[in-house]
């Protein structure tokens, strides 16, 4: 067995995960943030609970470098700039091996989701801001510096979006760019896009304008025109160079099924592979994606021990 985890700055969850896959009962604890003896012990407590294991892999928000196993975690300050695997190793007793949540999903819509049967699988994150993960053959694609997928950061927002075209603005990202996907294409894009299309009108998050688009607001069916606009050139340029046949979507912006259908059809009417099957669905792997992901990850690395 595998013991899997799912970590974020509030909440670390557990489960065992069998050779299949498959995950076991959910223990869920506080994360200690600023104690890495505490952050090490709670693993401890947890891995103790779930019963014997060969190791332990993490889905964790935050960014690994592969080069030297340290990781970028600002959230999480006392495991920030740690080589986590290593430290957590020699606490622990056990193999650990680690990966970016957006990793786990794509990895877990790969195995037991949408992805199922698909040779190339890009998991796509809109949440708070953008972020993806790849999967090619079943395998995840790291790159150097851990950053494969991370389709959000580089200054190619549009300057003009919708229909008719509309002046959109250039947000400045948390990255130190201005322009970026990260910035207006999330929750928090929609609403800065929305802000700025309407300009005295009462704010609006995230829901609220998603909930007045399907309700037949003028503004809010412009925010979305223009949103998805925005959204569907660079995502029909990654599946024209990476290949994916399906993109599953997590994230907050995942739960309005027609927003993903409306980028759906705007991703194919821009790639060069025609087809009549949808490419970017919603996630299917289950209310678990990240212990899924880790799972999987776990299993693969464990079958290359000797």
């Amino acid at each position: 067995m595998i013991t899997c985890f799912d970590i974020g700055g509030s909440a670390i969850k557990s489960a065992g995960a069998s050779a299949d896959g498959q995950i076991g009962e959910l223990r869920r604890v506080p994360t200690p943030a600023h104690d890495f003896a505490a952050f090490s012990a709670a693993m401890t407590e947890l891995i103790a609970a779930a019963g014997p294991s060969r190791g332990v892999a993490i889905s964790i928000a935050g960014v690994i470098d592969p080069a030297d196993g340290r990781i970028k975690c600002a959230n999480i300050p006392c495991i920030d700039g740690r080589a986590l695997a290593a430290d957590l190793a020699a606490e622990l007793r056990l193999p650990v091996w680690i990966a970016n949540d957006a990793d786990c999903f794509a990895l877990a819509e790969a195995h037991a989701g949408a992805g199922r049967g698909h040779a190339n699988v890009f998991g796509l994150i809109l949440g708070t801001g953008v972020g993806g993960g790849l999967v090619i053959d079943g395998r995840l694609i790291g790159g150097p510096g851990g950053f494969a997928g991370e389709w959000g950061h580089g200054p190619v927002s549009p300057h003009f979006a919708g229909t008719p075209p509309q002046a959109i603005p250039r947000f400045a990202c948390g990255c130190g760019q201005t322009g970026c996907l990260d910035a207006i294409g999330g929750a928090r894009g929609l609403e800065r896009v929305h802000a700025a299309l309407h300009p005295g009108a009462s704010p609006l998050d995230s829901r609220q304008i998603i909930d007045a688009w399907q309700d037949g607001d003028a503004n809010a069916a412009r925010t979305i025109d223009c949103f998805v606009d925005i959204l569907s050139g660079p995502l029909a340029m990654l599946v024209n160079t990476i290949g994916a046949s399906v993109l599953p979507v997590g994230g907050g912006l995942s739960n309005s099924a027609p927003l993903i259908a409306m980028l759906d059809q705007a991703v194919r009417a821009r790639i060069l592979r025609k087809t009549g099957a949808a490419i970017i669905v919603q996630g299917q792997s289950g209310a678990e994606p990240g212990l899924i992901g880790a799972a999987w990850l776990g299993l693969a690395e464990s079958a290359k021990a000797p």
